[in-house]
């Protein structure tokens, strides 16, 4: 629990522009409930509840954060049996099951208020379910490859622009003694974002959709012709053996190492690589290439989101921190290059000076017509993105067990929709 701050604390946070547009006498407790565990995100989260808990001297704020991995497998039962006033989630798909068993506040309210309504207009459709908002954004971020900028120099490679050069870099970056990709896949999802974006260059964005929504079955030969895609890399030992073993985090040492030279990956990242000696004369970005020239070019930006459980006790307070984490001052210090590492969806926000921030706002503003998805388990029903997460994992250490796990998607996606 938070330490109760001076009044001249509040003060001074007032006077640096953390204030929330609407300044309500709040009481009692509020308690926030966030899966930001790693370093800097949880950081960031302990100064939002600090700094929230300064402007307002009779309540008190109580934050609890919790593993990411287990607050995905604990939040329905924390919802539905004694809730916090503010929990973090996803936007679109994955808070759709906690909106269908009234689990989430109803904030549409919120956005008719123009510092919403006008300033995350962007977001607003990822909100939204049955015509209703059901939670606010407060950041968001692009995926891409980074990469080892200083062995592509020693190989002489450029970042490639297409697939024939990303497999013709490759089959130099392997025969050099090094993997091409580090991946951790024990927790599936980093093998899902590999999928997104073979699928989305492959067929494009509006197939990628339908094959969400459960309208194509997954033996179609478009869908094998993505894994096909992917089977050239595998096939060339393209990716660090036993990936299966590593987390996300535990793959990052063989790109620092130089035992990998690049990771398909979102910009948060960048911060442990960077801390682990990886600077900005060794660490360089590039989008995702392209595959097939009719499709045009789609991302991944996957949108974090503050929502209120139904039963939460303190709805007026937590209704006030919604309006804080979204105002434009605030997402502006929570996405700088020196805490979340990412971008605000406030548009009022400023952008911070970091390179790959920079590079990743042109990227989505300028270079992503195609569309932008939130990500595979996302976009996709929690079910169908569980068991199809598994075989993507499946498919990268046994590639010939494909048929079988084509069929496999099949059946769920027959049952699930």
């Amino acid at each position: 629990m938070l330490k109760k701050l001076t009044t001249a604390a509040a003060a001074i946070a007032l006077t640096t522009g953390l204030a929330s547009p609407a300044m309500a006498e709040l009481n009692g407790t509020l308690k926030i409930f966030s899966d930001m565990s790693n370093p800097a995100p949880r950081a960031v989260m302990e100064g939002l509840a600090s700094d929230f808990d300064a402007l307002h001297p009779n309540l008190t704020v109580e934050l609890t954060v919790i593993d990411r991995e287990a607050y995905k497998t604990q939040i329905r039962n924390f919802l539905s049996a004694n809730p916090p006033d503010v929990a973090n989630w996803y936007a679109a798909n994955r808070m759709g099951p906690y909106v269908s068993a009234g689990l989430f506040e109803d904030v549409s309210d919120l956005w008719e208020e123009p510092a919403i309504a006008d300033n995350l207009a962007s977001t607003k459709s990822a909100m939204t379910i049955d015509g209703k908002q059901w939670g606010v954004p407060y950041t968001y971020y692009q995926w891409g490859v980074y990469y080892r900028k200083d062995i592509f120099a020693e190989l002489g490679l450029s970042e490639p622009s297409n697939w024939d050069e990303e497999l013709a870099n490759c089959q130099k970056i392997v025969d050099s003694g090094r993997a091409c990709y580090t991946i951790g896949s024990k927790f599936l999802w980093t093998a899902g974002g590999w999928f997104d974006y073979l699928n989305m260059r492959t067929n494009g964005f509006d197939f990628h959709m339908q094959l969400a929504r459960g309208e194509v079955e997954w033996t179609d030969d478009r869908v094998r012709q993505t894994f096909a895609n992917w089977r050239q890399l595998i096939d060339m030992n393209g990716f660090v053996a036993n990936h299966q073993t590593y987390s996300w985090q535990e793959a990052l040492p063989f790109m620092v190492n130089g035992e990998a030279t690049a990771y398909l990956m979102g910009n948060f990242a960048v911060s442990p690589l960077r801390e682990a000696g990886l600077d900005d004369s060794k660490l360089d970005f590039y989008q995702f290439v392209e595959i097939n020239p009719d499709v045009e070019m789609a991302e991944d930006a996957p949108t974090d989101t503050f929502h209120i459980p139904a039963k939460a006790e303190n709805k007026e307070a937590a209704r006030e921190f919604l309006r804080f984490v979204a105002s434009s001052s605030v997402q502006t210090k929570i996405n700088s290059g020196g805490a979340l590492g990412q971008l605000p969806v406030n548009a009022q926000s400023s952008v911070d000076a970091d390179k790959f921030l920079e590079q990743g706002f042109d990227m989505l503003s300028s270079n992503s017509p195609g569309g932008v998805a939130q990500f595979f388990d996302r976009d996709y029903p929690a079910e169908m993105a569980a068991v199809a997460m598994e075989g993507f994992q499946e498919f990268m250490v046994i590639p010939d067990n494909l048929d079988e796990i084509l069929e496999r998607l099949e059946s769920v996606r027959q049952d699930v929709y």
